[in-house]
């Protein structure tokens, strides 16, 4: 139970320090500069919680059970990242962006859910995803 709720506050805690520094990060600095940066530091932290966490397996086994998701997430972290610095620099407001943002990207993960990892998707949750639609009609006017 610990790790089910710890899971979801780290990930709410990490997206609040995510975009109040990309909202943060200076108009005038050059993003793939302010993203290098970023990714040295996110490569050193890295670097040491793979030497700390204790597995049965070596590093280099670690590696070898990898696939092509690391880097197509790779692709998709700097997808993401450059554009959330593109969106608040184009104007969007940190309350609304991120909001329309996420909604739109748990409608879009529905079909995919439902299609390809065959998650249920009830009467309830339709109900939730209509909400979500009427709510990015009326943020967005």
């Amino acid at each position: 139970m610990f790790m089910y709720v710890f899971s979801i506050v780290l990930i709410v805690t990490s997206n609040i320090l995510y975009n109040v520094c990309q909202k943060s990060t200076p108009q005038k600095a050059n993003p793939f500069s302010a993203l290098l940066i970023t990714y040295l530091v996110a490569i050193i932290l890295t670097g040491i919680a793979l030497l700390v966490y204790k597995t049965d397996k070596t590093i280099l086994q670690s590696f070898k059970e990898l696939n092509w998701t690391s880097i197509v997430l790779g692709v998709a972290i700097v997808g993401l990242e450059f554009g959330y610095l593109m969106a608040y620099r184009a104007g969007w407001n940190i309350s609304v962006g991120s909001l329309v943002a996420n909604i739109l990207l748990a409608l879009m993960l529905i079909p995919i859910g439902v299609l390809f990892y065959k998650e249920g998707f009830e009467l309830n949750k339709i109900l939730g995803a209509a909400f979500c639609i009427v709510g990015l009609i009326l943020i967005n006017r």
